[in-house]
């Protein structure tokens, strides 16, 4: 039978993005999926790339930070190889400064000062382009690091830079591999609690909604927990509920009507867009709220990467670096707070 380096399982954003950075460094790789590419939450449609706030700075934060900013070359890699857009542009982001929030906004663009150092800017400003977005205190917040993406197109994208590069996507193993990667998603959260005799993690379920609205080039939006995200093919992403006891995961209910009337409300340029598509589905969601990312314990030869509940598209760049440099390299760069480990039970870590 044939064999590779790297066996991937699961097509969602983790699998591809390790699967293409794998290819880069040499190995052979397939990707294993029986439902196909982008089959779970990374089908999705939402695709905020944004930031944690610059305060009380730790090791998520920091890798988060060097993710984002190698997004733009990554993803213009996986663009050039494969010929398909991802739908990544670092437009920026907007949030209107809310009552009795002035200062701690004032406070967070020094911390983005001393924290981006100098890679980008999060300011308070009076004025913004491309939304008719109002503000109780007429001020905004508006951040350069945040960028957006098409995550069904990513995830396409992706799937043809790893096939011009050599790889394969699969329904099943085509036969021995030297190491498997898990990056199955809620489903794999759910195996890895039953393997554990503990619960590592949960899936969350979410819903978003796509309008007929074209404002490419301004930047996204963020309002009382509501993600706006103009994509780039002239549609307006917006999302997303969360909802831990779902009883139909892939169903969309009168919780996203509730959501698209929101937005409407919040900003008016919606008012008249027709909604194009609803999408629902289950989002993994580790224990500790980081990446969980090592080797499966007492499972020589099998890793895991998985668990980026609503950052996985802005992790997964450097997901990608540091599970290369585990499997391949047996170079163990992940930081604190991302190993299996810290998703166990207190009294089992």
């Amino acid at each position: 039978m044939a064999s590779v380096d790297v066996s991937i399982r699961g097509a969602g954003i983790f699998g591809l993005s390790i699967a293409w950075a794998c290819l880069q460094a040499g190995a052979r790789v397939e990707v294993v999926d029986p439902s196909g590419v982008a089959a779970g939450a990374s089908g999705g449609i939402v695709g905020a790339l944004a930031p944690h706030v610059p305060e009380n700075w730790n090791a998520k934060k920091a890798f988060q930070l060097d993710s984002l900013l190698g997004a733009e070359p990554f993803w213009a890699g996986v663009e050039m190889a494969g010929g398909v857009s991802s739908g990544y542009v670092r437009s920026g982001r907007v949030q209107p400064v809310m009552p009795g929030a002035e200062q701690l906004a004032a406070d967070r663009a020094q911390g983005a000062d001393a924290l981006w150092q100098g890679h980008a800017t999060w300011e308070v400003v009076s004025k913004i382009d491309g939304w008719a977005l109002s503000s109780e205190t007429g001020t905004y917040i508006y951040d350069t690091l945040s960028a957006l993406i098409h995550p069904r197109q990513a995830c396409a994208a992706l799937a043809a830079a790893i096939k011009a590069k050599g790889g394969d996507i699969r329904v099943a193993p085509c036969g021995r591999a030297k190491a498997v990667i898990w990056t199955t998603g809620a489903q794999g959260l759910h195996d890895l609690s039953g393997a554990l005799g503990a619960d590592v993690g949960v899936a969350v379920k979410g819903q978003a909604a796509l309008l007929d609205l074209d404002r490419r080039g301004a930047p996204q939006v963020f309002v009382d927990g509501l993600h706006v995200i103009p994509h780039l093919d002239g549609t307006v992403a917006i999302g997303s509920t969360t909802e831990r006891d779902a009883q139909s995961p892939a169903t969309t209910d009168h919780q996203l009507d509730a959501l698209i009337e929101k937005a409407r409300q919040l900003l008016p340029d919606l008012a008249q867009a027709t909604v194009l598509a609803r999408w629902a589905g289950l989002r993994p969601r580790a224990r500790s709220r980081a990446p969980m990312l090592g080797t499966w314990p007492n499972r020589p030869g099998h890793f895991v990467a998985n668990g980026g509940f609503k950052i996985g598209f802005g992790m997964a760049p450097k997901v990608a670096d540091v599970m290369v440099d585990l499997v391949l390299h047996d170079q163990d760069h992940i930081p604190d707070g991302f190993r299996i480990e810290d998703s166990l039970p207190k009294h089992m870590q």
